[in-house]
């Protein structure tokens, strides 16, 4: 029988799986699609800074040691696989259009400086003089100032993806996709079997251990396992063009709206927030509002070509907060979802915290906050993203 059977095949289940198999359990993960179809291969992969500081919440916790091992998976998953994931510090320059986006922004500056972060507040000419792809813009008036977060990284989810597969399976991880998973069969306070669907092949799969990781899907089967997960997807769509030549150094951020160079000349734009149920699909809307931003920000983009675009669908938590934890209701199993928009950043230390859970070591973050079973707050973060990302289309 295999030790633990994880159900969701995207960044936190793969995540989950290396870390197991990397402790000598048997893994078994089944997902709905192949890895580059979810919503983290779909991800920009921006990284902004995670100190650790005093009085922090528990989701910037997470994330602090999350990116802490980041860096060391990098190098570890580079030595396993030989693959790069891109994990790089380039830098991200924040910028602002108008008073009311500069007074904002002034805002998140104390706040990183009160985390002790550097964070450079810059004019318009500062923001050509760091940023000379921007310098139309300045010259447009259509950027009047910002700053600059010197330590925000980047890294590339598709070869962070492709690197946990190669490593899963070399630690003999089972993937199997195109699997639906239609139902739990619960008894005695315990998972007995997962109700499977393969190419049209029922199967029931057993195990010591299940996890539940399914991303946007979760809801329906953590019902199953006596929960109410306060989630639900939000579609983001990006853009991928190719230039003639990479015109930015670092990343760009306007509002919610951003611009990642690639080394090799690519530009990523995204992305939209969208309360659009499962439809995981661009709309020419989005994508040409993507462009326009694109073009606002660069002025001339000849040559440039749109090569690819894509959508999403991130699993929001309402309270901004991921679940992570032990099933109340049935003691072999656990919950790993709700991640939203942090969800690579993350992913590291969600897997740990799993792994920890389910071997029975000390962990090294409280996991009650992300209780499966916690009261929500009163604050509606998902709503907020909603309303900002409103706001911004206007």
């Amino acid at each position: 029988m295999t030790d633990v059977c994880i159900i969701g095949g995207g960044i936190i289940g793969l995540s989950i799986a290396r870390e197991l198999a990397g402790r000598g359990l048997s893994v078994r993960v089944l997902a709905r699609e192949p890895a580059r179809q979810t919503a983290s291969w779909a991800a920009a992969g921006i990284f902004p800074p995670a100190p650790r500081y005093a009085g922090a919440p528990p989701g910037d916790l997470l994330t602090a040691w999350s990116d802490e091992l980041h860096r060391q998976w990098a190098r570890d998953l580079l030595d396993e696989t030989g693959i790069d994931n891109g994990l790089r510090e380039c830098g991200g320059l924040h910028v602002a259009a108008d008073d009311d986006q500069f007074a904002r922004l002034r805002a998140a500056v104390a706040l990183w400086e009160a985390q002790g972060t550097r964070c450079d507040v810059l004019d318009a000419a500062g923001i050509a003089a760091l940023e000379p792809a921007l310098a139309d813009a300045v010259s447009r008036g259509r950027l009047i100032g910002g700053f600059h977060l010197p330590a925000e990284m980047q890294i590339r989810p598709p070869r962070h993806l492709q690197a946990l597969e190669r490593s899963c399976l070399t630690r003999g991880v089972t993937i199997e996709t195109g699997v639906t998973v239609r139902d739990l069969e619960i008894r005695g306070g315990r998972v007995r079997s997962v109700a499977a669907e393969q190419e049209g092949h029922a199967t029931a799969v057993h195990a010591e251990h299940y996890v539940l990781a399914a991303g946007a899907w979760s809801g329906a089967l953590a019902e199953r396992l006596g929960l109410a997960l306060m989630t639900r997807p939000i579609r983001g769509q990006i853009a991928l063009l190719r230039l003639p030549v990479q015109r930015l150094r670092r990343v760009v951020n306007r509002g919610l709206g951003y611009l990642v160079p690639r080394e090799d000349g690519r530009l990523l734009v995204g992305s939209t927030l969208e309360d659009a149920g499962f439809a995981a699909t661009t709309t020419p809307e989005a994508i040409d509002s993507l462009l326009v931003m694109v073009r606002d920000l660069l002025g001339t983009t000849d040559g440039a070509t749109l090569e690819q675009s894509w959508a999403g669908l991130r699993p929001a938590s309402i309270d901004g907060l991921p679940t992570i934890g032990r099933v109340p209701a049935c003691d072999d199993a656990c919950v790993a979802a709700g991640h939203f928009r942090a969800g690579l950043h993350q992913s590291t230390g969600t897997a740990v915290l799993v792994a920890d859970l389910i071997t029975g070591q000390p962990t090294a973050l409280d996991p009650s906050p992300f209780a499966p079973d916690r009261l929500p707050g009163s604050t509606d973060v998902v709503g907020e993203y909603l309303a900002r990302a409103a706001a911004e289309t206007v």
